[in-house]
């Protein structure tokens, strides 16, 4: 299996979590489907391009289709890759504009304009369309208006073909009329996708909520019989050993009773359920924000990703372990300290917790230093991840705490490459 197919799959069911709608998928479908209509009528404006080419002064025909066809093709691209889809829609709409009020001033024989519509208007749909996806409503709307009402003033005057300004204005009412379903289709698209985005999201805090509540029940329970029988007998024992036998065996009992409470420290209950990475980056930014010391934040790469309720609650518990180390042994306030919780390819969590203070031995590390031992690299395992300590004396900390853990045979070149500061940076 390779490794985005080991992280995608759920603990529980073996398959992908998927979220049946959301804002971000609702946005790529219509940015690919926006940017395919404006290549296929940019094909078909080229039959009245090819005839009114020569009309134009060559310079201008050049860049004016070199422009507007490039500036297509470009927000193809983005929309494919995922990258850069507004600024790239409203590349299009822009240079449309400029295409638009330059036309009159670049005719090659002024007194020979056109016959009938321009090329440019059959691609005024286009350009309104990109502007619902690169400006917001407000901007998409005032455009929608304005640029058709452009075309239709400049096709009446003698550089546009002279037509009566009866035709100019039925060609702008028809262009808004057209790009104004468009705008109505991607706003309410939105809308719809967004409700659902906020609904599923109240549903899973509330859910999140209850059965954080249940976990806690089921681990006091559970905690409650370790007391009862383990450490409340081992109490027992000791307050009846006389001889050192009896003392040795209550010794060994209460060693055994001190493990039993420790397991059940790390141990966080699993029922199943799951939390968005959203969310358990949004608890580590609010506790980074309370401590005594300040952390420089970054987020990113989150989306609607999720992650098991237990192993979220133990990666939380590990980071704010790692944050109170750094804010108690790193030094002064001043200490450069900072938090970064990233998305990884393959539905996978990084968290880092670094500073640049006092620093320690690594490989030596005391053993009252529990909170790295066990709080930390322990907790974090027995969720499934992977926590790595960097130190050194007098070079800082860096705590990395990965989830789900790669294992050898996993792809690593599909690991998304994070920006990271290493150690006394």
């Amino acid at each position: 299996m390779s490794r985005p197919e080991a992280l995608a799959a759920a603990p529980a069911t073996g398959k992908p979590q998927r979220s049946p709608l959301s804002r971000k998928r609702v946005d790529t479908v219509i940015s690919r489907s926006v940017a395919w209509f404006g290549i296929v009528f940019g094909l078909q404006a080229v039959p009245g391009l090819l005839s009114q080419y020569s009309l134009g002064q060559p310079l201008w025909s050049a860049m004016a289709v070199a422009a507007i066809y490039g500036s297509l093709l470009v927000a193809l691209l983005c929309s494919t890759i995922k990258r850069w889809v507004g600024p790239s829609h409203l590349l299009v709409s822009g240079v449309y504009v400029v295409a638009l009020l330059t036309w009159p001033f670049f005719l090659a024989d002024p007194a020979v304009p056109q016959q009938g519509d321009h090329w440019l208007y059959q691609l005024t749909t286009v350009a309104t369309a990109t502007a619902a996806i690169g400006l917001r409503v407000r901007g998409a709307l005032a455009y929608l208006i304005v640029v058709p009402l452009i075309y239709g003033i400049i096709r009446a005057t003698p550089q546009g073909g002279g037509g009566p300004w009866e035709l100019g204005l039925f060609n702008a009412i028809y262009a808004i009329i057209l790009g104004g379903a468009v705008l109505v289709i991607v706003t309410m698209t939105r809308s719809a996708a967004t409700s659902v985005d906020e609904a599923q999201g109240a549903a899973l805090d509330r859910y999140a909520r209850a059965v954080r509540q249940h976990a806690t029940e089921v681990e006091r329970v559970h905690v409650d019989s370790i007391v009862h029988d383990s450490v409340l007998t081992t109490l027992l024992s000791a307050a009846r050993a006389e001889t050192p036998e009896q003392q040795q065996l209550a010794a060994h009992m209460a060693s055994n009773a001190m493990r039993h409470l420790r397991e059940a420290a790390l141990v966080s209950p699993d029922d199943g359920t799951t939390v968005r990475f959203r969310q358990l980056a949004d608890r580590i930014v609010t506790a980074a924000r309370q401590m005594q010391a300040p952390f420089t934040v970054r987020v990113r790469s989150l989306d609607t990703r999720v992650i098991p309720s237990a192993q979220a609650e133990a990666l939380y518990s590990a980071a704010v372990q790692a944050m109170m180390n750094s804010v108690q042994h790193a030094g002064p306030a001043e200490v450069r300290r900072w938090l970064k919780v990233s998305g990884v390819h393959g539905g996978a969590v990084e968290i880092e917790v670094g500073d640049a203070g006092a620093g320690f031995d690594s490989e030596h590390l005391p053993e009252g230093r529990l909170g790295v031992r066990r709080s930390i690299v322990e907790r974090t395992a027995n969720a499934g991840g992977h926590a790595e300590v960097r130190s050194a004396p007098g070079k800082g900390t860096v705590v990395v705490l990965l989830w789900p853990v790669f294992t050898p045979g996993d792809d690593l070149d599909d690991i998304e490459p994070l920006e990271r500061e290493g150690i006394g940076a």
